[in-house]
């Protein structure tokens, strides 16, 4: 409806513009990919939930006939592969570090409910070609200044490091291979206990004397960035960590936390380091997430590139803000509606560009014969007034 997508446009013109303030670029990337990227992206359980395209014509018709894969193309689940090709195509055209915008529409085949869609929108920003954790610090900022722009309440950042996690597993026995699946059950801390996540790893085949080990970590958390040492040889991604905590906290001033969580996961197998989300305070929930990404882009270069990303739960937002009746991005635009009459068309639009020209939104309707109804319809649209075919502004309070 109108009002709906009025708020969306708010919200998506209050981010995008904070975004472009701080030197970030907006890019465009196409909403179908390749099967063959999509399978080997590490995107997780979200591969469970690509939306596949068939073959067409004769392609199709000789994938049946021969057994082999009727789907050779996909839609994106998010906006973070589409930008690695793009790099990929791109980089020697881009700037090195290449700061990026994406704001679209990706697609996963999920079944509709409240908080899951099958499309919606994500808005993020990348910084590609800068392994410095000065990178982290600048898209927590920056993001937290969208967040604060679109008008969504109190929130905090949490932070975590996966290398310092997969320490963290390591010394507690579990072997290499077995990380992603471990890091899977420990994602469900906060859902299930640490009672839980025992008994889940447990079913999962590993040796009592691992588990047990991980129960000592279990039970003492959740841990401070001051005393994680104790359970990890990561010393290089505790201080990374520790520096980019301490510097996002000085950038926020106060106005948000920003918080070690080390029970932080994120399900997307491609992060390598830092992670981090953001947490809704007053409608609890998260907003938004993202990480750093040092191996992905080089599936498609064959060079390592590092790159780390933010994204922002557009749609998560949205829905807080309507059903508390919030706006984005400050107060709605003034609108003003000129009713013209008979033969009155050319002043109508002619007082409507000057009315424009002071700053309002106008649009042109013809005079109802019930001007009363009329009205009263157009105030319960978000119009503040109405004007004749001479200009003169009426506001509805004043009636």
């Amino acid at each position: 409806m109108p009002a709906e997508a009025a708020l969306r446009d708010r919200m998506q013109s209050a981010i995008l513009g904070v975004y472009a303030s701080h030197g970030f670029e907006h890019i465009i990337t196409p909403a179908i990919e390749d099967a063959e990227n999509l399978d080997k992206s590490d995107g997780g359980d979200n591969l469970n939930l690509i939306f596949r395209i068939l073959k067409r014509g004769e392609k199709l018709e000789e994938a049946k006939a021969n057994g082999g894969a009727l789907s050779d193309l996909g839609l994106r689940y998010d906006l973070t592969l589409p930008l690695c090709r793009y790099y990929s195509a791109n980089s020697a055209r881009l700037p090195s570090p290449a700061k990026l915008i994406q704001c679209d529409r990706v697609y996963r085949a999920e079944r509709p409910q409240k908080g899951r869609m099958r499309e919606f929108v994500q808005c993020d920003i990348d910084i590609i070609g800068s392994s410095s954790p000065d990178c982290e610090i600048e898209l927590i900022a920056t993001t937290a200044k969208a967040l604060e722009a679109v008008g969504i309440g109190s929130f905090k950042i949490k932070i975590n490091d996966r290398a310092l996690l997969r320490g963290v597993l390591r010394r507690a026995g579990f072997p290499d291979d077995a990380l992603d699946t471990v890091c899977v059950s420990f994602d469900k801390l906060d859902k299930i206990g640490a009672d839980g996540v025992v008994a889940e790893l447990a079913e999962k085949g590993f040796d009592s004397a691992t588990i047990d080990n991980f129960k000592s970590f279990l039970s003492a958390c959740p841990i401070s960035i001051e005393d994680i040492g104790e359970y990890t040889d990561e010393t290089d991604a505790v201080e990374r960590l520790r520096y980019i905590i301490e510097a996002s906290r000085e950038l926020a001033g106060g106005r948000y936390d920003v918080v070690f969580d080390v029970s932080l996961v994120r399900g997307q197998g491609y992060y390598t380091g830092a992670v981090f989300e953001v947490e809704s305070v007053d409608f609890k929930g998260a907003i938004a997430g993202g990480g750093r990404y040092d191996n992905l882009i080089g599936k498609f270069t064959g060079t390592p590139t590092p790159a780390v990303g933010f994204s922002i739960g557009f749609e998560r937002i949205f829905g807080i803000l309507s059903e508390h009746g919030m706006t984005a991005g400050g107060d709605a635009r003034r609108r003003i509606a000129v009713l013209y009459g008979e033969g009155e068309i050319v002043s109508a639009l002619r007082a409507a560009d000057k009315l424009r020209g002071d700053g309002y939104d106008v649009a042109v309707y013809e005079r109802a014969k019930k001007a009363g109804k009329q009205l009263a319809r157009l105030e319960e649209r978000g119009f503040i007034g109405a004007a004749d075919a001479d200009g003169a502004v009426k506001l509805f309070g004043e009636r």
